[in-house]
């Protein structure tokens, strides 16, 4: 589940939690600026800021703050003596931000998971002191969730859009670009494309599964996706948005509907198109559609026999190994 649905469920059942942003890092720490943990009151947390002794002191402290109302930034200086002392594999220096899972702030989370899972460029502004906090997020249309911010200053803010890192401004400012999580096509509603859902879901993909079976695209099967579309696989293209950015795997029933799906894909621009099948299969896939007149220089581009290679053999294992090869294309 998405760190922001989590806390929204926390916010839903009146509990508190505490959420904890690495807003600034240099040298080799293990977490990027952006990276999140939230600690609820259960004493859960759920994703990270780095392990080790970084982690369990954020964690502890967001104990020690729950309930106060209190925001703080944790300073972390990790020299080489420290890194030894403590046994860990990174050095370099972190600040995380702590601050209180607050229901006033609701729309702010909901409107950051909307613009996540449909690529639209955001930026939320943290406001902190003693007692107090504000959020706002902005978005590239000009919409507004959470605080006000005053008309002198969303000029400037809107300008982080286009950024890519956290910035931490001063010491009680922090402008944070929203992620957007690319979006992964499933053309199949197989074995296969279970585990795939469900493993894409985890490093982040807004999964997407198609079939034209209802009996296989359906949310008994799929409860991980972000939605799943009951549709011919040549029509469903009418419905499906391309910017560039969209991988697109194909796992169907057979050929030709493999085949029919890839064609459609090559008239329009991915990150990432593969396709699952025999050395033999792919061979008079790809071959059928060179003939068909399909672009000769896109047909080279398709990630087929799909997957990295780990000797996969199982659906959880193929599952596995094309999750790793989106990894590698996404930070490539």
């Amino acid at each position: 589940m998405n760190l922001y649905e989590t806390m929204g469920l926390y916010l839903a059942e009146g509990k508190a939690g505490m959420v904890a942003t690495v807003v600034k890092k240099t040298g080799a720490a293990p977490r990027d600026e952006g990276a999140k943990m939230f600690v609820g009151e259960d004493k859960k947390s759920y994703g990270t800021v780095g392990g080790g002794r970084v982690e369990a002191d954020v964690y502890d402290e967001a104990l020690r703050l729950m309930g106060t109302g209190e925001s703080k930034i944790l300073h972390f200086r990790m020299d080489a003596k420290a890194v030894a002392d403590d046994g860990m594999l990174c050095g370099g220096n972190v600040d995380v931000l702590l601050e209180p899972l607050l229901g006033v702030h609701k729309e702010v989370y909901e409107g950051i998971r909307h613009c996540e899972t449909r690529g639209r460029k955001a930026v939320v502004v943290t406001r902190f002191s003693s007692g107090s906090l504000s959020k706002t997020l902005l978005d590239t249309y000009g919409s507004m969730w959470g605080d006000t911010v005053p008309d002198g200053e969303l000029e400037g803010f809107i300008r982080f859009l286009e950024e890519k890192k956290v910035r931490l401004i001063g010491d009680d400012l922090v402008v944070e670009p929203v992620s957007v999580a690319p979006v992964l096509y499933i053309f199949g509603g197989g074995h296969v494309s279970q585990f795939l859902s469900k493993v894409a879901k985890m490093v982040d993909f807004n999964v997407i599964v198609i079939d034209d079976r209802a009996e296989f695209a359906n949310r008994e099967r799929f409860p991980d996706a972000d939605s799943v579309v009951v549709e011919d696989f040549r029509k469903v293209f009418d419905r499906l948005e391309f910017t560039g950015n969209e991988y697109a795997v194909i796992v169907t029933r057979g050929h030709a509907h493999d085949a029919a799906v890839l064609e459609e894909i090559l008239k329009r621009k991915t990150r990432y198109a593969g396709m699952i099948g025999s050395r033999r299969k792919v061979k008079m896939v790809l071959q059928h559609l060179r003939e068909k007149g399909a672009d000769p220089e896109a047909l080279g581009k398709v990630h087929s026999p799909i997957g990295l290679e780990i000797h996969s053999e199982t659906p959880q294992e193929i599952a596995i190994s094309i999750v790793a090869e989106l990894i590698k294309v996404r930070g490539s």
